[in-house]
């Protein structure tokens, strides 16, 4: 599988880097187009992928992904369909851009899909929620589905839902990276070595995860069984709700979810 794609920053490298660690996917099956800045150039001196300016290798490509800023992926289109010869699909991994957009671009029947993946893609345990355009073909889908489900889990979504399932994955591993870090903080102050604060605030959220995920237990379900009554969990967990813990996290969420309107 060939695969081109334009910009290598944070979630262009994250997805580079998937792909091949997937095993699934050469360096040399990857075409970047870079951007202005140093952070392709940077990546492929550990992952040795092509790079080009040139327009017109993307025709050797099966499928183009588009990693750039937001104000840029309709002027990508724009520029990119000048060049190319056939109708090899268009993916989009970021927010703000619609394909209805896009396809007033390219064309009501040109192969088109959004998707929205988070930056654990970089080691195969991301999760990527897409939209495809109405008239993009089962083969075109399950390509690009094959080619993401690499990277981790795969969840086919509808255009409305696009901003919240990309503010819950793609910005939720900062909310929890924030939590890690003043879990590790708060186990440095009682005299714990940071590294191994870090590794084991790491694992508990790890674990915690997958038995959620393992059990299909509701998280309330699964916080009752850790709080014995009048133990020291439900202490911490009240002294959590008493500064707002939830409705912090809640508010994060609606905070960025406003910001798109």
């Amino acid at each position: 599988m060939k695969i081109g794609i334009f910009g290598a920053g944070h979630m262009g490298g994250a997805m580079i880097k998937g792909w091949v660690r997937s095993n699934n996917i050469s360096p040399e099956d990857i075409l970047v187009k870079g951007g202005k800045g140093k952070t392709a150039k940077l990546l492929q001196q550990d992952i040795p992928f092509l790079m080009t300016d040139d327009l017109n290798k993307f025709n050797e490509v099966e499928m183009i992904f588009l990693a750039v800023k937001t104000p840029l992926i309709l002027p990508v289109i724009n520029d990119l369909k000048k060049y190319l010869t056939q109708n090899i699909p268009i993916i989009s991994v970021s927010a703000g851009v619609p394909v209805s957009n896009m396809q007033e671009v390219l064309g009501d029947t040109y192969p088109i899909a959004q998707a929205i993946p988070n930056t654990p893609v970089q080691i195969n345990q991301g999760i990527t929620g897409i939209v495809y355009s109405q008239s993009i073909s089962n083969l075109d889908k399950i390509a690009i589905y094959d080619c993401l489900s690499l990277l981790g889990i795969v969840e086919e979504i509808s255009e409305d839902k696009i901003d919240i399932f990309g503010t819950l994955a793609g910005c939720g591993p900062a909310f929890v990276d924030v939590f890690m870090e003043a879990l590790g903080d708060a186990a440095v102050l009682h005299g714990m070595d940071r590294e191994l604060a870090y590794t084991v605030a790491a694992k508990m959220v790890s674990g915690s995860a997958n038995l959620m995920l393992e059990t299909k237990k509701h998280p309330g379900e699964l916080k009752d069984g850790v709080t014995s009554p009048g133990g020291t969990t439900i202490k911490g967990i009240a002294a959590l709700e008493k500064e707002g813990f939830r409705y912090a996290t809640i508010s994060g969420i609606d905070t960025i979810m406003q910001s798109y309107k």
